[in-house]
């Protein structure tokens, strides 16, 4: 069929109120014109791309808010902003098994088309990772120690279940679900192009499976772990079965 009428049209005039508010001519556009894909898989490819990245800049944006409310201690604020975060996160790992439904061979020719690029240089992704220090920083000074309250006291030999405990937990959900992510991420490299392979930057993509073993906040993973071995010491590692 003619395709033309309908490329047309998907993009609007820009005439109507919906269209100027939103900028959808520049929105719309911002993808490689439909003669110039390589394959009926591009304008896919950069369109999930291209919404991570919106969806990274909210966050980061989001982010900042968040640290605004921790410095004022507004603990329903944050917490209410962190589910903002959380839900923004589950939409991006979503959005990716999309890009499941293209084929090895139909990817080639668009690894090519990225040049030297990879989603290492994901501004948004860069963004979130120079956010972690701040996030942690203002909950330990405005939580922690405004409390005179240490990680283990907060989850173990004071546990109260408060505002200490609330935040530290929006952070372990943050930071769990931008594992998730970067999990999720990896396996889609892994169908696209194997973990065994050279990345467009000639290292291979097992690089990211190190990324993913690090913690943004260790400190709220490690205390688990020291809990459960107090515990164990408490009523041993190795226990009964149960009868």
């Amino acid at each position: 069929m003619d395709r033309k009428p309908y490329y047309e049209q998907m993009n609007g005039d820009g005439s109507l109120d919906y269209e100027k508010y939103l900028n959808t001519q520049r929105l719309l556009t911002c993808q490689s014109g439909f003669d110039d894909f390589v394959n009926e898989d591009e304008l896919m490819f950069q369109i999930v791309h291209q919404s991570e990245e919106l969806w990274m800049k909210l966050i980061g944006y989001s982010l900042l808010g968040i640290i605004d409310w921790m410095e004022q201690r507004n603990t329903n604020r944050v917490i209410t902003m962190f589910r903002r975060v959380h839900i923004m996160q589950q939409l991006m790992i979503q959005h990716l098994p999309v890009l499941e439904t293209m084929s090895p061979h139909e990817y080639q020719p668009i690894r090519l088309n990225l040049g030297n690029g990879s989603g290492q240089e994901s501004p948004g992704f860069i963004n979130l990772l120079s956010l972690t220090i701040p996030l942690w920083d203002t909950y330990k000074e405005h939580y922690l120690d405004h409390f005179g309250k240490t990680i283990e006291q907060v989850y173990n030999s004071e546990y109260a279940h408060d505002d200490c405990y609330m935040v530290a937990e929006a952070l372990a959900d943050y930071d769990e679900l931008f594992q998730k992510f970067r999990y999720n991420h990896i396996q889609l490299i892994h169908r696209s192009i194997g973990l065994g392979a050279k990345s467009l930057k000639g290292r291979s993509v097992e690089l990211l499976n190190r990324g993913m073993a690090q913690k943004m906040f260790p400190e709220l993973w490690e205390i688990r772990n020291q809990m459960t071995d107090s515990w164990g010491g408490t009523y041993g590692v190795v226990r009964e079965s149960i009868e």
